[in-house]
């Protein structure tokens, strides 16, 4: 034997062992991944969304506002417009919600003008009741944090009125002390099967993930190890196949039993457990040479100059809330859009119209403006190109339900080529992607969750690529769990 042929022996037999061990300690963490994977392809982790808000909204009764937005901007004394200015009705009484940078979250009665501090759990277990007239709740409890309002977004609202409805679903609403307004819902449905879901594909348990760092170290350094182990696996049953011709007795794999299906189903979808542990790893954000510095400030300057105000001031003629009388909505917004003071309304269908706050009447946008202003999102870049998209493509998109259609995107050269998508109806800035986000589009989404759109638009087939391919890591990752169990009792 040559001294390369001893070292490359060596090397093997340190391979094998290597594979074998991390096999051991992570096969199980494999059953549990793919297994979890497959019911997050139906089941989401619970939230709050537009049209369950919308739907849980009452009426705004435009006949009890008596403070006019100018009047609650001052009183706040705000250094610059609200992030997000919105009236809506709680607790029987029409409230603005404001929510600025810097400063903590806010309601202000349109009735009176009052502050309003705290929300007791008595006034949360009403808010309730009429959120659902149909349920009937009986009790509000306070926490800080459950499992399923651990995630930081909540933490403005803190602590929250957690209110079982008592309906057929078993829904549980979450009430912010804050600002009264629901910020949460769950359905024993939706908390069942995540439990089995998403709790355990990221490890989201509540007392791991309050403490986000050590939560994220978990993560990556056991998708860490899982990468290694699917590589040496790759490695190892490619070199272990027969794929000699001219004996049609032979078998591909040397092995039986369990050892042969871990081997063929590893050979077969070895590269696909190995791109989903890179991608899911990924998803926790490690350093990575295409991720550039984000400065939060280029957007909110983008931002304030698209609209055409910076300043805490929204004038408006004083009988525009007698001309809403007959508009039943269930949300007003109050946004500056290219320089004028606009009203967004929005009803129970989550349906949106604007209403312009200096003369009362709707009014809508004309693309031609919103393309003429669109240089203001990026004072330090030229922008150099703007399109219509009126249908999902590969950027633009979402595998739970649909992205709004039409939307504007307009393209910039500076060194991020920023794409900003605004929504033409609205004039709302609905998101900005940057190289790095598009790369991550592709190293994660794609590798992760397959969302091509030829493949989503084609489903079920999705499912069945999805379903063949989960199948086929459980069958490497059960035959690693029976394969170590044997390997351990031999040993002892």
């Amino acid at each position: 034997m040559t001294g390369s042929q001893s070292l490359g022996s060596i090397a093997l037999r340190w391979l094998v062992i290597g594979h074998r061990w991390l096999g051991i300690i992570t096969c199980i963490l494999f059953v549990v991944w793919f297994a979890s994977g497959l019911v997050m392809m139906y089941v989401g982790y619970p939230s709050l969304t537009t049209a369950e808000r919308m739907s849980r909204s009452r009426a705004i009764e435009w006949n009890r506002v008596r403070i006019e937005p100018e009047r609650v901007l001052q009183g706040l004394s705000l250094a610059e417009f609200p992030r997000s200015f919105r009236l809506v009705m709680m607790n029987g009484e029409p409230v603005y919600q404001v929510v600025a940078n810097g400063w903590p979250t806010r309601a202000v009665s349109a009735v009176d003008g009052r502050i309003i501090e705290h929300i007791t759990p008595s006034q949360a277990l009403s808010i309730a009741r009429l959120s659902a007239p149909d349920a009937q709740p009986a009790v509000a409890t306070t926490i800080e944090l459950d499992q399923w309002s651990v995630a930081g977004t909540y933490n403005p609202h803190r602590p929250l009125h957690l209110v079982p409805l008592n309906d057929a679903p078993g829904t549980e609403v979450y009430i912010s002390s804050v600002t009264g307004e629901i910020v949460l819902d769950s359905t024993r449905r939706e908390r069942a099967w995540n439990w089995v879901g998403a709790v355990l594909h990221w490890f989201y348990f509540r007392d791991l993930r309050v403490n986000g760092p050590m939560w994220s170290q978990v993560v990556m350094w056991t998708s860490g190890i899982g990468i290694f182990g699917a590589i040496t696996g790759l490695w190892l049953g490619i070199d272990r196949l027969r794929l000699r011709r001219g004996n049609p007795n032979s078998s591909v794999t040397p092995f039986r039993g369990w050892m042969a299906w871990h081997h063929i189903a590893g050979v077969i979808g070895g590269v696909f457990v190995l791109t989903w542990i890179f991608s899911g790893w990924l998803s926790m954000g490690p350093p990575v040479p295409w991720e550039k510095p984000f400065d939060p400030r280029r957007i909110t300057a983008g931002t304030a100059a698209f609209a055409g105000n910076t300043e805490a001031d929204f004038p408006m003629d004083a009988a525009t809330f007698h001309r809403l009388t007959d508009r039943n909505a269930r949300e007003a917004a109050f946004v500056w859009i290219l320089g004028r003071p606009t009203i967004v309304l929005m009803n129970e269908r989550s349906e949106t119209q604007l209403i312009d706050a200096a003369a009362g009447n709707t009014t809508q946008l004309r693309e031609a403006d919103l393309v003429a202003a669109a240089p203001k999102l990026l004072a330090d870049a030229k922008l150099v190109e703007s399109e219509t998209l009126d249908h999902e493509d590969a950027y633009w998109y979402s595998r739970r339900g649909e992205r709004s259609v039409p939307v504007l995107r307009f393209k910039f050269d500076d060194a991020d080529h920023t794409w900003v998508h605004v929504d033409p109806r609205t004039g709302k800035i609905v998101g900005w992607m940057r190289d790095s986000d598009r790369i991550h589009r592709w190293l994660f989404n794609a590798l992760h969750s397959f969302d091509f759109r030829w493949l989503l638009n084609a489903r079920p087939a999705w499912d069945l690529l999805l379903w063949v391919l989960s199948l086929a890591g459980l069958t490497i990752s059960v035959s690693g769990v029976v394969i170590g169990w044997k390997h351990l009792k031999r040993r002892t």
